[in-house]
């Protein structure tokens, strides 16, 4: 029979000390001297034959009842399980609360099989750029239909078809020309100035929209947020994609995305879209608040980190050719092979250009 490393006594032993403590009657700890064991060890196979006479003699399974899982460490496993929770509102947990704490997101995670100190998870949300009272506003949808709208958007972008497309939508700006502050190479005695009070070069804004399949960005400027500029974008994705069965918009809770206006003219094209061979648009919101999942701010805080963050631009027009040169430029290496273009000024993106529910596009430093 074979015994576990440190077993002290055998089988026929184990029989003998429990036939002289409980037919012979003699004192557990004579018969423990007697046997080189201790007393504990009498009780303990007196106690088992009690319980399951013979069998209980033998040598049982040393595997214990329950292994605790190892704490993660701060990286992308705990880093996706913490963001697609914060995105989501407390009370979808369970919790009566309009805002997360970390004993709550640590016990929701522990619920889920996810087991990690409160100390990683801050870690975590730190170095994501984040500190405890920004993610109180920005990380946490309050929408309460926030799984469902994700849910629907994750589905659609899993089924896509060939001749359907899904673009991200949204708006860069107002966009003040003046001189930028920002890190830059420095001689010993150079100080960079950057005056507090200036007079701006004009202002802009960057409507655009980012087609998830093919990760390109079809933009151009407006001067205000609107209705009518909103309509322009969807009438050039529709015209661009001429050759599609179906277009998916996905933009955030502005009120110029979702007017009644704005609603009847797509009705309006919807119901031309045969007549004119032009794609089906159907519109597929993000949560209230989550503007951390759209893919296309991650687009425009790379689109900031390189070419606005730390600029001086002598115009407005030398500012739009270089967002032009930029997003005509990314567009270029996507489209020749994403391989490439991982090695370009894009590629300090915050999310790459897929959907996810941990995805945190909006980088606080660039936008």
């Amino acid at each position: 029979m074979k015994l576990h490393a440190n077993a002290r006594t055998c089988f026929h032993c184990r029989s003998l000390i429990v036939s002289r403590v409980i037919d012979k009657r003699e004192a557990p700890s004579a018969v423990a001297d007697e046997f080189r064991v201790t007393p504990r060890t009498v009780h303990k196979w007196v106690r088992r034959f009690r319980t399951s006479g013979f069998e209980g003699l033998h040598d049982g399974s040393s595997r214990p009842h329950r292994i605790p899982r190892q704490q993660l460490k701060p990286g992308s496993e705990l880093h996706d399980a913490v963001f697609s929770l914060l995105h989501s509102p407390p009370s979808d947990s369970g919790f009566n609360r309009t805002t997360w704490r970390l004993s709550d997101l640590r016990a929701v995670l522990c619920a889920k099989g996810i087991v990690a100190s409160s100390r990683n998870i801050s870690i975590v949300i730190k170095r994501a750029g984040y500190r405890w009272k920004q993610a109180r506003i920005t990380l946490t949808s309050k929408d309460p239909e926030y799984q469902n709208k994700v849910e629907v958007i994750h589905q659609t972008l899993s089924q896509l078809k060939d001749d359907e497309a899904f673009f991200s939508i949204d708006e860069f700006g107002p966009f003040a020309v003046k001189k930028r502050g920002g890190k830059s190479l420095q001689g010993p005695k150079q100080l960079r100035m950057v005056p507090q009070w200036q007079v701006s070069k004009g202002s802009l804004i960057v409507s655009a929209a980012l087609d998830l399949s093919k990760n390109q960005v079809q933009h151009f400027f407006s001067e205000r947020k609107n209705t009518c500029e909103t309509i322009k974008l969807v009438e050039l994705i529709r015209k661009e994609y001429k050759s599609y069965r179906r277009v998916y918009l996905s933009w955030d809770a502005a009120p110029w995305h979702s007017s009644a206006e704005l609603f009847e003219k797509i009705e309006f094209l919807n119901g031309w879209a045969e007549h004119d061979c032009a794609p089906d648009i159907q519109i597929l919101p993000l949560p209230a608040g989550a503007q951390f999942l759209n893919i296309i701010e991650s687009v425009f805080s790379g689109m900031a980190r390189a070419i606005i963050h730390n600029s001086d631009y002598a115009s407005l027009e030398h500012a739009k050719a270089a967002i032009a040169s930029y997003f005509e430029e990314r567009n270029r290496n996507f489209r020749n092979g994403q391989r490439r273009a991982g090695k370009a000024i894009w590629g300090d993106e915050p999310a790459p250009a897929f959907f996810l529910p941990a995805n945190n596009c909006k980088d606080p430093r660039y936008r």
